[in-house]
């Protein structure tokens, strides 16, 4: 049986990010993830996980200036001390919660940077790679990197699966892993199941939110429910990350959009902090 964590970034947006911890547990999830702790101290929100009773499944390393546009900055020559940097803040945050996953995002190439050279790019995110993977490594958490889809984030660096893949391979580390995101990749290149099944052992994180307009799961073209006993059927045993923004967007509108995850509320099954075996 899958086993989903909520996404308290874009779900239960009606309460107090602090309270969506409460929530998500309230609704059934036994995990929960995020897009960026670093806005609030780390006691205060091991406080509220342990309250809930849930696990702190993943989060993204810092990604620079969101506010200005920055969508990470993993492939950007110029900011690679910033980058490490974040990674080192993002340890302090996952040492207190016990999260095992982190994200890093690759970053959308500036306008005015479209004329560094595309193998400075590829030599800037494989050597932020290595270093992240490395310093994750030594503290028992896993390092995510994520395609993510042009029309969401016009020129974002990392758009497609083989891409990931391949970077990982070229970087030569073991401890970097692909978060497979079906709505970016279903926009991007489709062919979700073949994908999911070839790749499933490089595979450490999967989110979901349905096309094309990133509602929840039965709203759009996508058929989840195959995917999801797709998954069951290959022994995925890792986390599914419920990453959408609810259609109903008035106060309660996550929870009235719960049921396409009824048949999966609390199943008995116990969360792993495990990190993914090659």
């Amino acid at each position: 049986m899958p086993k989903f964590c909520a996404n308290l970034s874009m779900l239960f947006t009606d309460v107090e990010f602090p309270d969506r911890f409460d929530a998500a547990a309230q609704a059934g999830f036994r995990g929960v993830e995020f897009h960026f702790p670093y806005a609030f101290k780390r006691e205060m929100l091991v406080e509220r996980m342990q309250r809930a009773g849930v696990e702190t499944v993943l989060f993204n390393l810092p990604p620079g200036n969101w506010e200005k546009g920055d969508r990470g900055i993993a492939c950007l020559p110029s900011r690679m001390s910033e980058f490490r940097d974040g990674v080192g803040l993002a340890i302090e945050y996952a040492r207190a919660l016990g999260c095992r996953r982190l994200n890093m995002l690759s970053g959308v190439v500036p306008e005015s940077g479209r004329r560094i050279p595309v193998d400075v790019l590829r030599e800037t995110f494989i050597s932020n790679l290595r270093y992240a993977a490395g310093a994750l490594e030594r503290e028992g958490i896993a390092l995510m990197i994520e395609p993510i889809n042009t029309r969401s984030i016009p020129g974002i660096y990392l758009k497609y699966s083989t891409q990931a893949l391949a970077l990982i391979q070229e970087a030569a580390v073991s401890n970097a892993w692909l978060q497979y995101d079906i709505f970016h990749m279903q926009i991007m290149e489709g062919d979700l199941a073949k994908t999911m099944e070839s790749n499933l052992p490089r595979i450490g994180h999967i989110q979901i939110a349905d096309a094309p307009d990133r509602h929840e799961p039965g709203t759009g073209e996508i058929n989840h429910g195959y995917l999801f006993s797709l998954l069951d059927r290959l022994g995925y045993g890792g986390w599914i990350g419920a990453e959408y923004l609810p259609a109903d967007t008035r106060p309660g509108g996550t929870q009235t959009g719960l049921g396409w995850f009824k048949p999966y509320q609390l199943t008995g099954a116990e969360p792993s902090a495990a990190v993914p075996a090659a």
